[in-house]
């Protein structure tokens, strides 16, 4: 479903967006700035969500288990298959 947008922007701004653009609609580049402005908050929130692990020192058991005793469990597996 489409929407109509109407709205005023910078001349100066719409010109280099529309260069940038390389052709194409107003319309179709408005839904590009859109899309990348969505993308952008996303990778917000997922740089947010890994706050948590950088607050905690990396051994720090959690409810997944105690990193520091997977990681000695799997230096023992590994060597002794060699």
């Amino acid at each position: 479903m489409k929407v109509r947008l109407s709205t005023t922007v910078n001349e100066d701004t719409l010109r280099k967006a529309r260069e940038v653009a390389g052709g194409g609609t107003d319309a179709a580049m408005v839904e590009r700035a859109l899309r990348a402005l969505i993308a952008e908050q996303r990778a917000v929130e997922i740089d947010a969500s890994y706050d948590a692990y950088v607050e905690l020192p990396p051994d720090t058991p959690d409810e997944w288990g105690d990193p520091a005793e997977f990681n000695a469990r799997a230096v023992r597996a590994v060597g002794e298959r060699r």
